[in-house]
C-alpha cells in the first residue's frame, strides 16, 4: 500500500547521503542552535535535498523536519513527512561514523513508512505498516526480526544523551544484562531490529518526533516494541513535538523493567 512513498523516501535519503558524505570529508563549520545542539552545513543541505524531492513527489503532504521552520498547518493534514536529515550530529562532528538519515511518514498520527540510512556503511533499514522490516546493503536485501532473548539481554546506551536515571533502571535487571555498549543515533534501533541487541532506554525529554518516528516503525515491524515508559505507543504529528516522557525500546515488552 505504501510502496511509492517508501521508494521515494529511500531515493530522497540516498540523494541526501551523497551530500552528507561529501561534507563529512571536509573541515566543516559547526554552529550551535538556540537549544544548544550542534548543526552543520550537512544537516542543512540534506534537509533541503530531502524536502525538495519529497515535496515534488507528494505536493499535498505536510512536513515536520528538524532543520526547517515548523508550520503548524501540518496538524490539519493526515499525511506528514517527519524527517531528521542528519540524526547524530554530535557523532558527525566527532567523526565517529555513527550518524543516520531518518525519514518517516505519518498518516493520521501513526507512522506508516520508515527509512533509516547509515551513510558510512551504505546500509538502509526500512519498514511499512504491516509490511515487515528489511535491511539492505550493497544490493542484498533481507527481512529482519528482533531476537528472542529474555535471559541474556544486550543493552545499548546513547553516546550523547545517557543519564543516571537509565543507569538506575539497568541495575534492576541485574545479571540479565550481559553487555552494555554505547551507540550513536538511530543505529541503536537498527541493531535491535536485526536481533543484535535487546534493550535501549531514552528516559529523558531530549528527543523529538523526528528522532523516533522511523525507528519506531522499524522496531514494530521487526517484532519488537518502541514505547513510552507508561507502555503506550508514541503518536506523531503532535503540536508539541518533544517526547516529554522519553521512550523504551526492546525486543519484547515483557523484557522491560522500569
Amino acid at each position: 500500500m505504501w510502496e511509492k512513498q517508501l521508494a521515494s523516501a529511500i531515493k530522497a535519503g540516498e540523494l541526501a547521503k551523497r551530500k552528507i558524505l561529501e561534507i563529512y570529508k571536509t573541515n566543516f563549520k559547526v554552529e550551535i542552535k538556540k537549544d544548544k545542539s550542534p548543526v552543520t552545513e550537512a544537516d542543512k543541505q540534506a534537509d533541503k535535498i530531502i524536502f525538495k524531492y519529497l515535496h515534488e513527489a507528494f505536493p499535498t503532504y505536510a512536513f515536520l523536519t528538524e532543520e526547517s521552520q515548523d508550520d503548524l498547518k501540518r496538524l490539519e493534514n493526515d499525511y506528514v513527512w517527519i524527517i531528521d536529515p542528519l540524526d547524530g550530529t554530535c557523532n558527525f562532528v566527532d567523526k565517529n561514523d555513527e550518524f543516520t538519515i531518518n525519514i518517516a511518514l505519518s498518516y493520521k498520527h501513526k507512522i506508516v513508512v520508515g527509512v533509516i540510512i547509515v551513510p558510512i556503511k551504505n546500509e538502509i533499514y526500512y519498514a511499512t505498516d504491516h509490511g515487515g522490516a528489511f535491511y539492505s546493503c550493497k544490493g542484498s536485501v533481507r527481512e529482519i526480526h528482533v531476537s528472542r532473548n529474555s535471559s541474556k539481554i544486550r543493552a545499548l546506551l546513547s553516546r550523547s544523551l545517557h543519564s543516571k536515571k537509565e543507569d538506575s533502571v539497568f541495575k534492576k535487571y541485574g545479571e540479565k544484562i550481559i553487555s552494555k555498549n554505547y551507540v550513536g543515533a538511530a543505529i541503536k534501533s537498527c541493531l535491535i531490529a536485526r536481533g543484535d541487541a535487546e534493550l535501549s532506554l531514552g528516559l529523558n525529554d531530549k528527543t523529538k518526533e523526528w528522532d523516533t518516528a522511523a525507528p519506531q516503525i522499524l522496531i514494530k515491524e521487526a517484532g519488537g516494541v518502541f514505547l513510552e515508559p507508561n507502555g503506550t505507543w508514541l503518536k506523531y504529528n503532535r503540536k508539541d513535538v518533544t517526547n516529554r516522557n522519553g521512550y523504551v525500546i526492546s525486543n519484547k515488552k515483557r523484557n522491560i523493567i522500569l
